[in-house]
């Protein structure tokens, strides 16, 4: 597995829109914020021709413009990361315009998204052999000085072997409140271990389950492949998923063969937080599909769409322990 070098304050930064552009707000002043504090910390940013647009089908561009933008941005020379402006609905349709071979045959690159760039994050340790980082969007960095997980990623960019999770959450900023209004991190963490009896060390790979569940089965699914022979550690959020599509989804991925190396299970906060069906949460619903496997869980990890989200990075092997006041991740 192929490690991109690691940044310097005066790396390039390309921002791509592979789903939604930042056309609205709060996006849009979120995006400026974020492109004044790169540059102000040194970095250098090109700005990718479809990242304020929403010319596309539910998406800033159709799918052949947004993988056009996005390998233009790998195969730049001058580019040491890219990174994905927003998340979105349907970055899955832009998939079978990519050439992960050109991307594994080009010099690594890092790669950083979250939410929809599951579908890049996920899948370019699978088919290119780099690593990448299921991590905050461009806008995240709208606050002057980054903290918690815009914190923790640019450390990890920068070549940091270590991250904790964080003790409070929050349900995010309400509409009405000012577009860069700084989040405020106030509920406790309730963190919890099913059969966990210490650290476990395996390799990374994760996302959000809504796209994994899509790209199963598809011509981009060779987790079977990647996962053979390897202790595996899987990171799992959900954002549109209920208690009984979460169990329906995990249930798929285990009948698909993807969990037959797991020995760690890490799962987010869902954005349906403390939603039950039929008197099922997500963690019984979790625990009702894998239980039989004799795996640990962790549930309600500093990890999914209810912020602060630990950014992990795909495909790199790691410890992950948790202690009495978090989750910790410490990359070998």
């Amino acid at each position: 597995m192929r490690t991109p070098p690691f940044l310097s304050t005066a790396s390039t930064i390309s921002l791509v829109a592979p789903s939604f552009g930042c056309n609205i707000e709060p996006y849009f002043s979120r995006l400026e914020a974020a492109i004044d504090n790169f540059r102000r910390w040194g970095y250098q940013v090109k700005v990718g021709p479809n990242v304020y647009l929403a010319d596309g089908e539910i998406a800033s561009a159709s799918p052949e413009e947004r993988a056009k933008e996005f390998t233009e941005a790998y195969l730049d020379e001058e580019t040491d990361l890219i990174l994905s402006v927003g998340g979105g609905e349907l970055m899955c349709e832009m998939l079978p315009y990519l050439d992960f071979a050109a991307i594994k045959d080009a010099a690594p690159k890092w790669f950083m998204g979250f939410s929809d760039n599951t579908n890049l994050a996920f899948l370019l340790p699978l088919l290119s052999d780099v690593k990448a980082i299921y991590g905050p969007n461009a806008p995240s960095f709208y606050e002057r000085k980054p903290r918690v997980n815009q914190a923790d990623a640019l450390r990890l960019l920068s070549g940091a072997n270590r991250v904790k999770g964080y003790p409070k959450w929050t349900f995010g900023n309400k509409k009405e409140d000012p577009y860069l209004k700084l989040c405020s991190y106030r509920r406790p963490n309730k963190i919890e271990g099913v059969n966990y009896l210490g650290p476990v060390h395996g390799t990374l790979l994760g996302g959000c389950l809504d796209c994994l569940l899509t790209l199963c089965g598809t011509k981009f699914d060779k987790v079977v492949d990647f996962t053979k022979d390897k202790p595996m550690i899987f990171f799992l959020e959900c954002c549109d998923l209920n208690p009984l599509s979460f169990r329906r989804g995990l249930f798929q991925l285990k009948e698909a063969g993807w969990f037959q190396t797991a020995k760690l299970f890490i799962f987010g906060r869902p954005l349906h937080y403390d939603e039950t069906m039929f008197g099922m949460g997500f963690k019984e619903a979790a625990l009702s599909v894998l239980g039989e496997l004799n795996v640990p869980m962790i549930f309600n990890a500093p990890l999914g769409h209810l912020p602060p989200s630990l950014p992990f990075i795909e495909g790199a092997e790691a410890s992950v322990e948790l202690t009495f006041d978090g989750l910790e991740v410490v990359y070998d």
